[in-house]
């Protein structure tokens, strides 16, 4: 069964960074795909950025592209997301998932498992 945990959220000021991780358990992932999501107050869950565990292959979203870096460490079976300059609207609670197969999606249907999210807040 796989588990998905994600730590690293907090508090930060507009500007400001967080890496966020997710350590998985329960599979061998090197046929995975990984995803970040993230939902805010009152809308819907969205795609963040996504890597392919074997290869490393990365989409990510317009609106975070330049400012984060998805990477995986595959020694601590961990998923990180790395977010830099931050703004007020990237304030959500954020997701990782994971989804078996070789091609990576950006679609939250195509994933299969989640955790249980992290808040990240952005005072401006």
């Amino acid at each position: 069964q796989v588990q998905l945990v994600e730590s690293g959220g907090g508090l930060v000021q507009a500007g400001g960074s967080l890496r966020l991780s997710c350590a998985a358990s329960g599979r061998t992932f090197s046929s995975y795909g990984m995803g970040w999501f993230r939902q805010a107050p009152g809308k819907e869950r969205e795609f963040v950025a996504t890597i392919r565990w074997s290869g490393g292959d990365t989409i990510y979203a317009d609106s975070v592209k330049g400012r984060s870096t998805i990477s995986s460490d595959n020694a601590k079976n961990t998923v990180y997301l790395q977010m830099s300059s931050l703004k007020p609207e990237d304030t959500a609670v954020y997701y990782c998932a994971a989804r078996r197969g070789a091609t990576i999606h950006t679609t939250s249907q195509q994933y299969e498992n989640w955790g249980q999210g992290t808040q990240v807040t952005v005072s401006s």
